[in-house]
């Protein structure tokens, strides 16, 4: 994110937290405490997108019926093997 995109952000955090996030900082796995931030706020992101796309999944699952679950598993396998060693976390 570039700084002309970045927003001011003025808070106070749990001391555990804080310690956590400078320590990001102190052990060059970000280079500021604000890049640290957006890191934990990214990862929190990606965990509740997970969440909502597992449920929005199983709800999609439930509402089908036999023929079209049968329809949906042949799709799966075929997907599978078309996409065999694709590691989509590492994907842009």
């Amino acid at each position: 994110m570039s700084k002309a995109a970045r927003a001011k952000l003025s808070t106070t955090v749990a001391a555990e937290n804080y310690q956590y996030l400078t320590a990001l900082v102190r052990t060059g796995k970000v280079k500021s405490l604000a890049e640290a931030v957006d890191e934990a706020v990214e990862q929190f992101r990606r965990i509740e997108n997970r969440r909502r796309l597992a449920r929005a999944t199983s709800e999609y699952f439930e509402s089908l019926t036999s023929e079209e679950l049968a329809d949906e598993q042949s799709l799966s396998e075929s997907m599978s093997n078309a996409t065999a060693g694709i590691d989509f976390d590492r994907e842009p």
